[in-house]
């Protein structure tokens, strides 16, 4: 069957979809995106997921594109569409169409959006998660507004690359100070010996990860100890379990850091239970 994307207002085969050359998300990353999980065939947080998109283009002076309402109507509409019933929907939004300038449209323009949705393998990512994965460190080189979901991933892209090239799944950024910020592509965790969860504050540095945030209730729900603070390599190295956290693959054990094994080698009790228990604590749309 063939994919079909919602691109400014038409539904199209992805074979014939297409944006304008001058489109600034093209030009100049000049957008914002989010990605939520399909499961059962309904969108797995989507109220968070829409509240951060409103801030991320606030942020960039970007306006909301459609009403929150009828954003809410394409996605579910681009999910069906697809048929997809595990998987993820892509939603960007950017400034629009206008003749190349680095400086905003004088005459504003109507926001570009897309948006996709694809099925994953459910079996394939649970055997992912029973093995564990591996991950490296590598220092931070982005802009200082991470908090901003932005589509200008260059250097995660380039982290991710060096990841595989290791033999790794995902790349860990260590900032000047020595602490580890969060993954190319998802918030990075550790459990220490006593048992605490501990991962970096969303105050500054990171992604306010909404898979992260739904962790914290899980954890308080459960009654698992949580901190939030930086922990350095050396510390993720001594620690009884890590993990890392992201839309598509919820709490992803890791169970290698740098080439160097996290507890015994598999996937923790901590992460694999937050991995069992966190869609009871998930909103479904």
């Amino acid at each position: 069957m063939s994919r079909i994307a919602y691109v400014n207002g038409q539904y199209r085969d992805m074979r014939d979809a297409s944006v304008n050359i001058e489109d600034r998300g093209y030009q100049f990353s000049d957008g914002v995106y989010e990605v939520c999980e399909i499961r059962g065939g309904k969108v797995v947080d989507m109220p968070r997921h829409l509240t951060r998109l409103q801030r991320s283009l606030r942020e960039l002076r970007i306006d909301m594109p459609m009403p929150l309402a009828a954003l809410e109507v394409v996605i579910h509409e681009t999910v069906r569409r697809n048929r997809v019933t595990y998987g993820i929907v892509y939603l960007q939004v950017t400034r629009g169409v206008a003749r190349r300038d680095h400086a905003f449209p004088v005459k504003p323009v109507k926001p570009a959006v897309v948006v996709t949705a694809r099925a994953l393998n459910f079996q394939k990512n649970q055997e992912t998660a029973a093995k564990g994965i591996g991950v490296i460190t590598v220092p931070e080189n982005r802009w200082p507004r991470v908090d901003i979901k932005s589509v200008s991933l260059l250097p995660n892209v380039l982290a991710k690359q060096q990841a595989r090239e290791n033999d790794a799944y995902e790349a860990w950024y260590v900032d000047s100070n020595g602490h580890v910020t969060e993954g190319s592509s998802s918030n990075a965790w550790i459990v220490t010996r006593d048992g605490s969860v501990v991962t970096r504050s969303a105050e500054s540095g990171i992604l306010a990860g909404i898979t992260r945030a739904v962790l914290t209730e899980v954890m308080a729900a459960l009654q698992i100890k949580f901190e939030e603070r930086p922990f350095t390599p050396a510390e993720a190295y001594e620690a009884a379990e890590a993990f890392v956290t992201a839309s598509s693959q919820i709490v992803m054990p890791v169970v290698k850091i740098d080439g160097r094994s996290i507890g015994d080698g598999k996937p923790g009790s901590v992460s694999m239970r937050l991995r069992e228990e966190f869609h009871r604590f998930s909103a479904f749309s």
